[in-house]
């Protein structure tokens, strides 16, 4: 007759493994974890992060100076002597026509080529993840290997078709390459995400008499929020920091901000007060939008990783 699990051949109860043995008994992982998990961990990365932000802090106090103070001492010196702080230099960038333009530009080339994305990318998503036509997975393995080619690669090409057509040198063209380019990503990322939602709730919607429209925009949509969210923040930062694809496809006319303070750094003794703040506004920018779409972004990470 077998013996019950936790006793003795004898009849008297086997004692229960100590706490030691429990913890001899993990796998070094899981130990590893526990370490890193630690408060001391914490406190290293807390203040890790801190002074990831120095830079920053450096870059937003330089703002606030005169050029005067500026050539004469670090930015660490307005923490002991505050009356250097002013907002001359802000009021002097305003006045610039070259930052402000360039400013201007940046947003009507990151608006537009980060909403073109995500419309027609949740659009081609939805539809290789739920609608049948012929090659369709052929056609997203063609979607998934534009992924691997590289800017590089395209930009003569595309630079002699734009001339071609005319758009060269011109914000549409810079749009259309920021949009071609983001697109096969964005695709991937929606299209795995939609095929997530379970099939019965799309089912039990075109029984209600829901057409493929209506269905993305009542159902997917809502749904694929933190997916949207997170590939919105992704696209509007690569095209915001962009300036390789600016530096070709744009003229004087309708560079963005980025080409606008390299060109500026070529005169850096003469508009010192000018970079530092154009420099702070091209950063806050971005890291607002980030902060704004925080929530989603968290929501879209965590939801990729538990399915």
């Amino acid at each position: 007759m077998s013996t019950p699990s936790g006793a003795a051949h004898d009849g008297v109860p086997k004692a229960a493994p100590s706490a030691e043995a429990l913890k001899a008994q993990r796998s070094l992982g899981a130990r590893i974890a526990d370490v890193l998990s630690g408060g001391f961990v914490r406190v290293f990365l807390i203040v890790v992060g801190l002074f990831w932000l120095v830079p920053t802090i450096g870059l937003l106090l330089s703002s606030l100076r005169t050029p005067a103070d500026m050539g004469s001492s670090g930015w660490w010196k307005v923490l002991s002597q505050p009356s250097q702080i002013t907002f001359d230099s802000y009021q002097r960038l305003l006045e610039n026509d070259t930052i402000t333009g360039s400013l201007l530009n940046t947003i009507l080339i990151t608006v537009p080529a980060t909403l073109l994305v995500v419309v027609i990318g949740s659009l081609a998503g939805y539809a290789f993840a739920w609608m049948e036509f012929p090659g369709r997975d052929w056609w997203f393995l063609l979607v998934v290997g534009l992924l691997v080619v590289p800017v590089q690669v395209a930009l003569l090409p595309i630079a002699q078709l734009f001339g071609n057509i005319g758009i060269f040198g011109s914000i549409i063209g810079v749009i259309l390459f920021h949009v071609g380019f983001g697109l096969p990503f964005a695709v991937f990322l929606l299209r795995n995400f939609f095929a997530e939602i379970p099939r019965e709730l799309l089912e039990a919607a075109r029984l209600d008499g829901a057409g493929e429209l209506r269905l993305f925009v009542r159902v997917v949509m809502p749904l694929g929020g933190p997916a949207i969210a997170s590939l919105g923040i992704f696209q509007f930062l690569w095209v915001w920091n962009d300036m390789l694809v600016a530096l070709i496809f744009a003229d004087a006319g309708n560079q963005p901000i980025t080409v606008a303070l390299q060109t500026q750094v070529r005169q850096f003794g003469n508009n010192i007060d000018v970079l530092a703040p154009g420099a702070f506004i091209s950063m806050v920018i971005p890291l607002a939008v980030f902060f704004a779409f925080q929530k989603q972004f968290v929501s879209g990470v965590m939801a990729g990783a538990v399915k």
